[in-house]
């Protein structure tokens, strides 16, 4: 992973393969963001000219690379835009600074340090630009032959203060964003005959002997006796049988407990009910829920934050074997209620259904669940965001404002209570289906359905962000995004500091 030190030097003082610059949109032209005063010290305060020459305007995710001049210790100057110009008196945007550090650290792969001289004078912008560039540096390799690149092996931002309390506080948070998101998008990128659910397992129990972690694994002789209906049902068509992980940080000081319940089919083929070609290529993101809720424990752990956090994975393979759920057939899941399955590619919301009813008998303060569940979530939201519901409007509000100012785009979504009915069986308790318009908010209402009376309960779908199959931006790669990681991290932050409940 690329490493990250705090520098007290100047950017022009600091020995690396290169420097990064902010440059903003100004009214007039670019203009050079703090931060780099002295690097535009070394080209005679004509950094800005020299960059509008050669095309730059400052715009959000613009790069432009020029030799460095006399006097900087960097052979390489890279300007990264920051967008608009801040209105005196406000500071940047933190995600505007995660962006435009992550564009930087990506463009400068394979180079040993790089100088971050971008405004982060404050914990928060160090915070955020450490956070972007760990981020925007991440490349997923395992499987390809060495291309003599890869990443940039440090991160140096060059202003700060190494001894204080704050700024040292600030780069740990970075750091273990990094590498906790980077672990969930190793995870969700590592093809599916290699993760299956045992493999995802035993990474859990090797994090936990590193990580100080109480981890549980049922399987599947385990479920059966436990009467996990809904998990085994999904992955009874599979060679390779399901498992559900409960991995806990504890903190002898805490007196909250959240509980994260993340949906981990290590590949969809769609069941009985099989996908069409064209929409099964990348099904195996479809573990990307529990991966974020791994990856949030051990950040928490890591972080050791004065609150207990229970992750439970629901893990299974969802493939059309000859002992597979069939659509019609009924499960009697863990908490009892039986689910007639109408179709098998419908089965995210059985593996959580045992997942939360489980949880629920721990009696948290709180359950947040993680899933690419619906294609509807994607078609009502785009790709760029997920949609959270929740039996609480508060709760639901406060995740909201947590995953913005994480840098995670969302949406709040209602739970109608009309639509209820659409998946009443006259075969069972329930169906796993309901009408099709709504597909999303019907899913969470079944998941509902599996949540412990009295129990504060979010959804959140993260079906849209969690595989990005597009070029690059920001900080975000193709592939696996790791999306959720800091959402949940940031809800621990604030149970531990008595803030969420």
């Amino acid at each position: 992973m690329t490493a990250l030190t705090l520098s007290t030097s100047s950017a022009a003082a600091l020995r690396a393969d290169a420097v990064v610059v902010g440059v903003t949109k100004g009214a007039k032209g670019p203009k050079v963001a703090p931060g780099a005063e002295a690097v535009d010290k070394a080209f005679d305060g004509k950094l800005a000219a020299v960059l509008e020459t050669l095309g730059a305007s400052g715009a959000d995710g613009e790069v432009t690379k020029l030799p460095a001049p006399a006097g900087l210790k960097s052979a390489v100057v890279v300007a990264v835009g920051l967008g608009d110009t801040p209105e005196d008196g406000t500071g940047f945007d933190a995600e505007a600074l995660r962006r435009a550090a992550g564009v930087a650290a990506r463009a400068l792969g394979g180079a040993k340090k790089a100088a971050f001289a971008l405004p982060a004078a404050d914990p928060a912008d160090l915070e955020a630009v450490a956070t972007g560039a760990l981020l925007g540096a991440y490349a997923f390799t395992t499987y390809q032959a060495d291309n003599g690149k890869g990443t940039l092996g440090e991160v140096a931002v060059t202003g700060a203060k190494p001894r204080d309390k704050a700024h040292k506080a600030a780069a740990a948070r970075a750091v273990a964003v990094g590498a906790e998101v980077n672990r969930a998008r190793d995870l969700i990128n590592t093809p599916p005959n290699d993760l299956n659910p045992k493999a995802f397992a035993a990474a859990v129990q090797a994090a936990g002997k590193e990580h100080g972690l109480k981890v549980e694994v049922l399987d599947e002789k385990a479920l059966a006796k436990g009467g996990y209906g809904g998990i085994l049902g999904v992955g009874q068509g599979s060679a390779t049988p399901p498992r559900l992980v409960r991995v806990a940080y504890t903190h002898a000081k805490a007196t909250r407990t959240l509980a994260f319940v993340g949906k981990g089919i290590t590949y969809d083929s769609g069941g009985i009910s099989l996908k069409p070609p064209g929409h099964n290529e990348t099904m195996k993101c479809d573990m990307s829920g529990a991966a974020a809720v791994f990856a949030a424990v051990v950040a928490t752990a890591k972080l050791g934050l004065e609150v207990n956090v229970t992750g439970w994975l629901a893990l299974a393979e969802n493939m059309p074997g000859g002992g597979a759920t069939r659509p019609g057939d009924v499960l009697k899941m863990y908490s009892g209620t039986t689910v007639e399955v109408l179709n098998t590619d419908a089965e995210g919301r059985l593996v959580l259904a045992d997942a939360l009813a489980r949880a629920s008998e721990e009696a948290p303060d709180a359950i947040v669940d993680v899933a690419t569940l619906t294609g509807a979530m994607v078609l009502a939201l785009g790709e760029g965001r997920f949609g959270i519901m929740s039996n609480d409007d508060g709760f639901r509000t406060r995740i909201h404002t947590a995953a913005l100012a994480a840098g995670e785009d969302s949406w709040p979504m209602p739970l109608p209570k009309e639509l209820r009915k659409t998946f009443d069986s006259p075969t069972a308790d329930i169906a796993n289906m309901g009408v099709r318009p709504g597909g999303g908010l019907i899913a969470g209402l079944f998941l509902k359905e599996f949540v412990g009376e009295g129990i504060t309960w979010a959804h959140l779908d993260i079906a849209g962000p969690a595989f990005h199959e597009g070029a690059p931006f920001g900080y975000t790669p193709k592939g696996g995004t790791g999306t959720a990681v800091r959402t949940l991290l940031s809800l621990a932050h604030q149970a531990a500091d008595g803030d969420l409940l």
